[in-house]
């Protein structure tokens, strides 16, 4: 039996629950196109944001750690494949479209520039003048607007749902955009990557601030749920090796995935919501934990900040970073002949800071560092 978009979608009717997004209601896409005969909308969607230039990108930018730090650290990459990974588990379990999920977390870090969000934080106060600069905002232009890969349409031409779960991107670190659909909650799949984002980020950033030696792990294990989950797995930590740095990841990533589906499936059933429309117009978002434990995650993240990403090696790195782009940014505003063609061309469409804090996003971290010597090294070659 050969699976077909119509078979797959009428699948999508009897397996998965009242309130996820499906397919074959999807409010379709701004550009006319024909669906594709084996594919569903959102699984054409996935296929489409993987054939990016941007997501292939995201293997050399940073997530923590600059690239070139070292081949075992999380890159922008990494960590997007961590999160469509906890995304689809919680999703699958919830009962909802595992497809749209997996696209929304595939697509959620497509406007991260260089340096990871010392970058982000460069950019926006580079870019004050004409607006700022945001990451999710980025993705969305990425998506609808830079890549040009078809001839018919710019961008990509996504369906309404992925749109939504992209600009409703919501973490500590990520603020959804207010004028799309400000009333309304995402729908669950959205919600899903939101949580499995930050799920996603605090375990592989505690394993790569204990390998890379920035943690000492006697000091983690005063955060109560890192101390819990270490005396209850056996494991000592004066006597704390690199499997025991693998026992506590993968069991804090468990603990928390588990809690966040029954938390949530408690939730829906208490509030009532049979379809994607009562999520949407349910007062608060349902995906996420319990209080205990969301508060315990909190006192980890609190720690995360202190101890990891305000370690003074990151703080230097961080530095470089904003000198880097800054010096990038007005030697280009400055000099606008040394820009290619094909950036002088948007120059003239969307103004030339916004051109080239396009380009400067698009970069990675290795060509950003490249660009800044050949700019400013006499010793380069242009």
């Amino acid at each position: 039996m050969t699976m077909t978009r119509t078979r797959l979608e009428a699948a999508e009717r009897t397996v998965l629950a009242p309130f996820a997004a499906f397919a074959d209601a999807s409010r379709g896409r701004v550009h006319d196109e024909r669906e594709s005969p084996y594919r569903t909308a959102f699984q054409k969607d996935r296929d489409r944001v993987i054939h990016t230039s941007a997501f292939r990108r995201l293997e050399y930018k940073t997530q923590v750690f600059v690239n070139y730090a070292g081949d075992y650290y999380r890159t922008r990459l990494t960590h997007t494949l961590e999160v469509v990974q906890v995304a689809r588990s919680i999703a699958r379990a919830l009962g909802v479209n595992e497809d749209l999920a997996e696209t929304i977390a595939l697509a959620h870090d497509l406007g991260h520039p260089p340096f990871g969000h010392a970058g982000e934080r460069t950019l926006n106060r580079l870019a004050e003048g004409i607006g700022g600069f945001d990451h999710n905002q980025q993705s969305l232009r990425i998506v609808t607007e830079i890549e040009r890969r078809y001839p018919s349409f710019p961008g990509l031409n996504l369906s309404w749902e992925t749109l939504e779960g992209i600009m409703k991107h919501e973490t500590e670190y990520d603020v959804p955009d207010p004028s799309w659909g400000p009333d309304e909650r995402p729908g669950v799949e959205a919600q899903v990557v939101n949580v499995a984002d930050e799920i996603a980020y605090n375990a592989h950033d505690l394993d790569d601030g204990l390998r890379s030696g920035h943690l000492d792990v006697r000091e983690v294990a005063r955060v109560p749920l890192i101390g819990r989950l270490l005396e209850r797995l056996g494991i000592d930590p004066n006597g704390f090796g690199t499997r025991d740095r693998y026992v506590l990841v993968r069991e804090l990533l468990g603990l928390v995935i588990d809690e966040v589906i029954d938390h949530t499936a408690a939730r829906i059933r208490a509030a009532g919501l049979h379809t994607i429309d009562d999520v949407r117009r349910h007062p608060v978002t349902v995906v996420g934990p319990g209080p205990d434990l969301t508060s315990e995650l909190a006192a980890l993240k609190r720690f995360l900040y202190e101890r990891f990403y305000f370690h003074h090696r990151l703080i230097r790195m961080t530095r470089k970073a904003d000198h880097i782009l800054e010096r990038i940014f007005l030697a280009y505003c400055t000099t606008p002949e040394m820009l290619s063609p094909e950036v002088r061309s948007q120059a003239e469409t969307l103004g030339r800071e916004r051109a080239v804090v396009d380009y400067l996003a698009g970069m990675t971290d290795r060509f950003a560092i490249d660009e800044y010597q050949r700019l400013f090294d006499p010793t380069s070659l242009t």
